[in-house]
């Protein structure tokens, strides 16, 4: 099987997916840092120099390269689902569960203000109101895309541990 991490940027998608993966004995994989590898420049370097559609076409390109690995966890980036036709390759997969790490506005304007330099699509933002209006917008534009996984869990007040338990009792 293959289980496909999906949710706003913050929602512990790399942190849950790297624990389950050792739980579980499966790869891992972050598509984020896939990308990296295989274009050879940061994130905010490929949106810097290239822009956010050439990340987008890359994003989706290599979406397809790791969707169908078995035994593996894939933490998507947070756009991934909402971009392209990226929604339908992830839902036509037979053998994989896609599970929406779901934060509250609140919990993830905590999490980001404090390195939100490290985030191309935030970094040019100065206070926590600001942090928190864009994750409101985009979490309303995102939500529907999100929504059509198969399982979703509230992170919200859960540690890492926690979140990787509720998604194996889910699982089985």
């Amino acid at each position: 099987m293959t289980l496909i991490l999906v949710g706003y940027m913050g929602s512990g998608k790399s942190s849950v997916g790297k624990k389950l993966s050792e739980i579980l004995n499966y790869d891992f994989i972050d598509l984020d840092a896939y990308i990296e590898e295989n274009v050879n420049l940061k994130i905010s370097e490929i949106f810097e120099t290239k822009g956010e559609i050439f990340f987008r076409k890359q994003e989706s390109i290599y979406l397809k390269e790791v969707i169908n690995k078995k035994n593996t966890i894939v933490a998507l980036g947070g756009g991934t689902p909402c971009y392209g036709n990226n929604l339908n390759i992830l839902k036509e997969e037979d053998d994989s569960k896609v599970i929406y790490l779901k934060a509250s506005i609140h919990n993830l304007t905590e999490r980001l203000f404090l390195e939100k330099s490290n985030r191309p699509l935030i970094s040019h933002l100065n206070t926590k109101t600001e942090v928190l209006e864009f994750i409101g917008k985009h979490l309303f534009e995102r939500a529907p895309f999100y929504e059509q996984s198969d399982i979703t869990i509230k992170t919200d007040l859960l540690t890492i541990e926690e979140v990787v338990e509720s998604v194996l009792l889910e699982l089985f």
